[in-house]
């Protein structure tokens, strides 16, 4: 979800919460987005999350990666309707 504009902005299904569906969704919203360096990219502490590979994508759009505080469910909050 952009906080700014409240859109979503991409999604992916798979009965799994694995690395692979997580690159798929930000795959698909670098892709319709565009986003310029320098946005914040914010997740949870999910192992899908912290791996390499999605830590070196973030890193890739120059864009800045935000996790959530260690268990404090609010800071997902606008999401999590």
């Amino acid at each position: 979800m952009d906080l700014d504009s409240r859109m979503i902005v991409s999604g992916a299904m798979h009965p799994l919460l694995t690395k692979k569906l997580a690159l798929n969704a930000i795959r698909m919203a670098r892709f319709k987005l565009k986003p310029k360096p320098g946005m914040i990219h914010h997740s949870d502490r999910g192992s899908q999350y912290c791996s390499y590979d999605y830590q070196a994508f973030i890193a890739d759009m120059k864009a800045v990666s935000s996790m959530s505080r260690k268990g404090n469910c609010w800071d997902n909050a606008p999401t999590q309707n």
